[in-house]
């Protein structure tokens, strides 16, 4: 039987699309037949289906350049994905400066909030859209050192709930999605430089982290796996799934 998305001719915009988990959404939703745009800092790679569209979602001023230059290009979108994150350098907590605190907020969290403000309107005016915002795991299990990405991305999941009850009368869904270990293209690098330091192969690395973080399936997951839950989120399929978050991360159990 097939099954129709929906997707088909929907104008989506993925922030943060150039790789990893943004790149093999953008793929996804281009092979159910949408319109994609994808933003970040760094262009793609060649083959990526999408329009790519150069901005700085860690300032407003990015963020103000980039909804304009969206709504000149194909007059809005239909699905907006925000999946633009990243993370400061690993610092005991009562140590983080004020500076990582801030950068984390921009980028993790107030890139969200603005390119929302810009482009969610015209969905409410138009009766129908979708916006995911790709929060972490981390907003639940937060790790050691890195507690102002976490605090960001739990800020993250308690706005994208607000505005789901705020706009849903206007015909405009709001997920969010709590990706877990994803391999992408800079983690897998990543563990390569933990392992040749070890002496250990790349499969040892990610199966020590996988049991640091307690992950039943006992390993990590493909950016595949995030961007085939998104794609359902944005679908047909989900008309009556808004204000809610959904795990992709293998089960992990938070141990407390």
């Amino acid at each position: 039987m097939t099954v129709d998305e929906g997707l088909n001719g929907l104008r989506v915009l993925i922030t943060g699309g150039s790789r990893g988990l943004g790149a093999a959404t953008a793929r996804r939703f281009a092979a159910a037949g949408a319109t994609v745009l994808t933003a970040s800092r760094t262009e793609p790679t060649e083959d990526l289906p999408a329009t790519f569209i150069r901005a700085d979602l860690a300032t407003e001023q990015g963020v103000t350049a980039l909804a304009r230059q969206v709504i000149d290009t194909v007059g809005g979108v239909d699905v907006l994905v925000n999946n633009a994150g990243a993370t400061t350098p690993l610092t005991p907590t009562l140590e983080r400066p004020d500076e990582y605190w801030r950068k984390d907020l921009d980028i993790n969290l107030l890139s969200a909030v603005r390119l929302d403000r810009a482009l969610v309107q015209g969905m409410a005016e138009r009766g129908s859209g979708v916006v995911v915002h790709v929060s972490s795991i981390a907003s639940r299990t937060p790790q050691n050192g890195d507690i102002s990405y976490a605090a960001a991305k739990a800020a993250l999941n308690a706005y994208s709930r607000g505005l789901a009850a705020e706009v849903g009368r206007s015909g405009v869904r709001v997920v969010c999605v709590l990706p877990g270990f994803i391999a992408t293209e800079g983690a897998i690098a990543h563990h390569q430089e933990i392992a040749d330091t070890q002496g250990i192969t790349l499969k040892q690395v990610q199966q020590q982290i996988a049991d640091h973080l307690n992950i039943p399936m006992g390993h990590p997951g493909d950016p595949e796996d995030a961007a085939e839950l998104i794609a359902f989120l944005a679908s047909r399929r989900a008309k009556w799934l808004t204000g809610a978050q959904f795990r992709v991360d293998g089960g992990i159990i938070p141990v407390v």
